[in-house]
């Protein structure tokens, strides 16, 4: 019946509520952490196609927790959706449910499947064809904080606590570098100065979240463009999908690591350093796309934090990198040696020329409105 096999694929087909009889299926998608399927099941005359799912649970240790995260988040989109006229079987995850009523099955080895419909007449893509889908990116996951403003980000679990707490992030580095356990901090004095010298810019967003002054979110935490898909037909975005980091948040946390990733001209893990800038032309595809997606939802110290945020994530994610290195690369896959260095250069060269570049980028977000 099926051309793949993965475990209990068969068990957990037979007891999610899929419409109609499986025919086939195929490992769908170029995600690297849960096992991803194209179901294809016959129901009469048509054939509906589905999406299956096995959750990695060496990475997301409370799935139940998870789903209830993304059952919560996609209902209330739901509501939110059809309530302005959209399409929502389109523009949010539905989830298929277990024929036991739950919102995912486990199967006898302990391991938790799930379904959702598929959506079809769009597609999701590494990288940007063009600075449209990157506009296109940022509205997509502006509207998503949007449509969440009024939903109880406190209610959520943190699937993975202190993701984006950049100061515990810091204090973790610099655990690394005392412990030094690989004798490597000799070989990076440069790196490991260029992060302890912007240490006291680490907790400028949570201490504001203290404060009052910046509002707690539902964040997705992972707001790659392949992580929006985008109509075959007009380009625009239809759905923001993977909602396995849904947690509370700051929406500082989704806009930066989506300038970090997107707005860079190199690849994440450049060895040639003089490649790596911060795009301005795509930072501001980028940013017009996301102010225009919240709408009335970014208040004003959001925006004008914006860049900030890049800054932050982008410094977090070096010094992880950075402290992974030191570990051992116990952490991050690397394919190479120094691999993890050199993606912490990378970073650290992307924090630098946005210092230079940071009277233009405060302009370009004060530009939208």
């Amino acid at each position: 019946m099926g051309n793949e096999q993965c475990g209990k694929i068969e068990e957990a087909i037979q007891n999610l509520s899929f419409a109609g009889a499986p025919v086939s299926w195929e490992r769908y998608g170029s995600g690297h952490i849960n096992d991803t399927f194209r179901l294809i099941c016959k129901d009469g005359e048509k054939d509906r196609q589905y999406i299956l799912q096995r959750i990695n649970h060496h990475v997301f240790k409370d799935p139940v927790s998870l789903m209830a995260n993304i059952a919560g988040v996609t209902a209330f989109l739901r509501e939110k959706i059809e309530a302005s006229g959209g399409d929502s079987e389109r523009e949010t995850l539905n989830i298929i449910k277990a024929k036991d009523g739950k919102d995912y099955y486990q199967d006898s080895d302990g391991n938790t499947w799930r379904g959702y419909y598929f959506i079809e007449g769009a597609l999701t893509y590494d990288q940007a064809r063009s600075p449209e889908d990157l506009y296109q990116s940022g509205k997509a996951f502006g509207e998503f904080k949007r449509l969440l403003a009024e939903y109880p980000a406190d209610r959520l679990t943190e699937t993975i606590p202190n993701f984006h707490n950049t100061p515990v992030r810091m204090n973790n580095f610099k655990q690394a570098v005392a412990e030094d356990v690989k004798n490597r901090a000799q070989l990076v004095k440069e790196e490991i100065a260029f992060a302890l010298e912007r240490e006291a810019e680490c907790g400028t967003l949570i201490q504001m979240l203290q404060e009052g002054r910046l509002p707690l979110c539902v964040t997705h935490n992972d707001t790659k463009l392949n992580n929006i898909m985008l109509d075959d037909q007009t380009g625009e975005a239809v759905c923001v999908i993977d909602l396995d980091t849904i947690m509370p948040g700051l929406s500082l946390f989704d806009y930066g690591d989506a300038i970090r990733f997107g707005a860079n001209t190199a690849k994440e893990d450049e060895t040639d350093l003089s490649k790596v800038s911060l795009s301005l032309p795509l930072f501001n595809m980028y940013t017009r796309g996301y102010i225009e997606g919240c709408r009335e939802s970014i208040t004003p110290e959001e925006r004008e934090m914006l860049p900030m945020g890049a800054k932050l994530m982008t410094l977090e994610c070096g010094i992880r990198f950075l402290a992974d290195y030191l570990q051992g690369d116990i952490y991050f896959h690397t394919a190479r040696e120094n691999h993890n260095l050199d993606r912490a250069r990378t970073q650290f060269a992307l924090v630098a020329d946005m210092e230079t570049k940071w009277e233009e980028m405060k302009f370009i977000v004060q530009k939208y409105k």
